[in-house]
């Protein structure tokens, strides 16, 4: 991939639980660019593009603040003069001070601020990468306790498409973040530090283009074959813009999927059937992933198979609740098998001290 950086900067914070004060440790100046820099930042992008939990929206409209002016405002301001990137992360620091205070919640970790590049995009890159503690072994075998980076842990960051963000701010959707999963707070407090809202749903979008799908493959009477075949097309498209961070588009799709040679029939058949989809969405993987696969887990049970063993390989009876699997995978055969037989080995041992015990209990009468 060819990423180019134009301005990076990291600022640290610290906030103890129950306290108010946030602690910012800057940087001196502008980090030098190298390949480690590069393949850092690099890896922040394919991170945050694997994660299947986003949402995505605009700026809002908001009043300029006694300390801090709106991100927006700073943002912008960068963007007309980009001599000035210092300035604007400083200021960008002190706002997510601000909203931290606001909070009992204990933060620490790396305020990441990245203008960057990649695959004919233009972004700026906010997060707040979360520290871990890790233990070592020195040149005289003492073990001591160091911290790291940990971005494969990274929740709070969001993404902003500058070509959409100046080109097509009415879509709304120019802003991407990583939703939160441990409590609105904690998530809230970063998008009110960007002065985010939320927009258009990916999940929803996602949910109905596979309706769409299922509806298409049904009217045009495909063979089970070639329905999967179908299904099988759209998870690998969406996996692909998934992890090249762009949107789902309707034509591309078709031609995917196409089962005319103009590979526009799937197109026109979302236009004509009038689905509430856009022609071009941010989307949900997980969403898409059910598209070839029934899982479910519970109760200690975890089962998941593919879409096409349904009514063959696996059956379900509704009265009974109960699903049969009539084709074992081999390694869980030979897991099952080991079971049975632990199982018989315990019953014989069972047997023989029952045995035992009642010869035992003979021989003293």
């Amino acid at each position: 991939m060819s990423l180019i950086i134009t301005n990076i900067d990291l600022h640290y914070l610290t906030k103890a639980e129950n306290s108010s004060d946030v602690k910012i440790t800057s940087s001196k100046g502008l980090i030098d660019i190298n390949e480690k820099i590069t393949n850092f930042v690099e890896s922040l992008h394919n991170t945050y593009n694997s994660k299947g939990s986003k949402a995505y929206g605009s700026f809002k409209d908001e009043p300029a603040e006694d300390v801090s002016q709106p991100f927006k405002k700073l943002m912008q301001d960068y963007l007309d003069d980009q001599e000035q990137f210092i300035p604007f992360s400083n200021q960008a620091c002190i706002r997510l001070k601000q909203e931290l205070e606001k909070y009992d919640l204990a933060e620490t970790g790396y305020l990441v601020t990245c203008h960057y590049e990649m695959l004919g995009g233009r972004y700026l890159f906010v997060c707040l990468l979360p520290v871990t503690e890790h233990y070592y072994v020195d040149g005289e075998l003492n073990i001591a306790a160091d911290q790291h980076i940990d971005s494969s842990k990274m929740q709070l960051a969001a993404r902003i498409d500058l070509f959409d963000y100046a080109d097509s701010p009415d879509k709304a959707r120019y802003i991407s973040f990583i939703k939160g999963r441990a409590g609105r707070k904690v998530s809230d407090f970063f998008l009110d530090f960007l002065g985010c809202e939320e927009g258009v749903d990916p999940k929803q979008q996602s949910q109905v283009l596979v309706q769409a799908v299922e509806d298409f493959v049904s009217v045009n009477q495909l063979n089970p074959e070639e329905k999967q075949n179908t299904r099988k097309e759209l998870l690998s498209y969406c996996k692909e813009q998934q992890q090249t961070g762009k949107e789902v588009d309707l034509q591309e799709l078709s031609q995917a999927i196409p089962h005319e040679d103009n590979g526009d029939e799937f197109f026109n058949f979302c236009k004509e059937n009038e689905y509430e989809i856009e022609h071009t969405f941010p989307h949900d993987q997980a969403v898409i992933n059910k598209v070839t696969k029934y899982s479910g887990f519970g109760a200690g049970i975890s089962v998941s198979f593919e879409r096409s063993h349904f009514g063959t390989d696996v059956t379900y009876n509704p009265l009974k609740g109960s699903l049969t699997i009539h084709k074992v995978p081999p390694n869980l055969k030979d897991q099952l098998m080991k079971l049975l037989a632990a199982a018989e080995d315990e019953k014989q041992k069972q047997k023989q001290e029952e045995s035992q015990y009642q010869q035992e209990t003979t021989n003293q009468f």
